[in-house]
């Protein structure tokens, strides 16, 4: 039985067309690999786990044993994954930016942005600090459980009242000999209500980001209380309100210096952002799949949808939107590999920020014009349209969180003013 057609721009040129000067043999048997996995074991049970608001223990051990835990943290701690197998069967030492942008295109393939965030995201953004910025001893105690998937971190960072404004964070940590006590509240923190630790920013010192450090705090201390947060949408996460009164912390989960946490915990946002913008283009590919295969089905007026001029433009206008940012993403990610050989910062902050804002606005087109293919069909939870409605309610978290479309657009200007300065000067030298 031949294998079915696929859609139109469901996937992007290099693996549609098969030829791109990003990506090697260990990139396509990555790419084969994952979807196979997230095919058999993954796209299946969405809905199902969706629904229930959690991904169970064993998916979960699976994805652990695969290696996918252990890539999900990048950079990767290579020191710890020697003797790991990692997806593709790729040395560690090996693995690049593209390896990455595939397991997390793969991924995303489910369409259901509450199981991505479930598999992924927790230690994804909450652990990169640990690796980065750990002490050894830091580094032994944690990283291991975490690579094998028997100990789960999430980010605390967000507040009630303290969102893209990360100085203005109140929750407090006040030393008291070799313990910190904690107090304050994180909310929408993703994976929250089954993780083991947050890495937390707390406030040890004055007003602003010079009073920031970053702590370690484990979830299940006395004084920690957290209780799941009904979103609109991405409900198998875990989007978790926390709660600390008096917790105490040892001295010893502080990273870095104390008072030096603000860059610490703003280290890994380029990263995230470029996660959460490739998990957006796949969605938008998720959505662009259904839309078009619904339309080459379904009949209206005595002839297949698809046949309609005005359709047909919409579907053209899904293509070239998602072609030309995942292109731009691309790019990037090849910038950044090339300043990692070369041992050069990248001056990359601000077109990441833009890439992520316009990643999120196709995410926004692509499924306002795939619901309006479907009609109807793309207003019901189950059946046909079920992935278009889902990221529906699933849209608007991707133009919020991570920094929201308002302050990334500002930062991309300010970011790349001072990178084209900086750049200017070096070419002088």
């Amino acid at each position: 039985m031949a294998a079915a057609v696929p859609a139109p721009f469901s996937d992007p040129i290099w693996i549609s067309r098969g030829a791109s000067p990003y990506y090697n043999e260990s990139h396509r048997r990555l790419q084969k690999e994952a979807r196979e996995y997230v095919d058999t074991y993954i796209s299946p049970f969405c809905e199902q786990w969706e629904r229930e608001g959690h991904v169970p223990a064993e998916a979960i051990k699976r994805h652990s044993d695969l290696g996918y835990m252990a890539v999900s943290v990048y950079p990767l701690a290579t020191e710890f994954l020697a003797d790991t197998r990692l997806p593709g069967g790729i040395k560690a030492t090996e693995w690049d930016g593209f390896h990455d942008l595939i397991v997390i295109d793969e991924i995303a393939r489910c369409g259901y942005l509450g199981v991505i965030w479930a598999l992924t995201c927790g230690n994804s953004i909450g652990a990169p600090p640990l690796i980065n910025f750990g002490t050894p001893e830091q580094k032994k105690k944690f990283v291991p459980a975490i690579l094998s998937g028997t100990s789960r971190f999430c980010l605390g960072v967000t507040e009630p009242d303290a969102g893209s404004d990360v100085a203005g964070l109140t929750t407090t940590a006040e030393r008291r000999g070799d313990v910190y006590i904690v107090n304050g509240a994180k909310k929408w923190i993703t994976n929250g209500i089954f993780a083991d630790y947050t890495t937390a920013a707390v406030r040890t010192g004055g007003d602003g980001r010079k009073g920031v450090s970053a702590l370690i705090i484990p979830l299940n201390a006395k004084g920690v209380t957290r209780r799941k947060i009904e979103n609109s949408g991405v409900s198998a996460s875990g989007s978790t309100y926390l709660e600390f009164d008096d917790v105490e912390v040892p001295v010893g989960n502080l990273l870095g210096r104390e008072n030096h946490g603000f860059e610490i915990i703003m280290s890994n946002f380029n990263h995230e952002r470029l996660w959460l913008a490739c998990t957006s283009l796949r969605m938008a590919r998720v959505c662009a799949e259904d839309a078009y295969n619904y339309a080459s089905t379904r009949e209206t007026f005595g002839k297949k949808l698809i046949t309609n001029q005005a359709i047909r433009h919409k579907i053209s206008s899904i293509g070239r939107t998602l072609d030309s940012a995942y292109a731009l993403m691309e790019q990037l990610v090849y910038i950044i590999e090339e300043s990692k050989k070369n041992g050069t910062d990248a001056h990359i902050g601000g077109l990441i920020a833009n890439l992520k804002v316009l990643a999120g606005r196709t995410l926004e087109h692509v499924n306002r014009e795939s619901q309006q293919i479907l009609g109807g069909a793309g207003y019901s939870r189950t059946g046909r349209g079920a992935r278009i409605e889902q990221i529906s309610r699933d849209v608007r978290v991707m133009v919020v969180g991570g920094g929201s479309e308002e302050i990334l657009t500002d930062l991309a200007v300010s970011q790349e003013e001072k990178a084209v300065r900086t750049l200017a000067r070096s070419e002088k030298l």
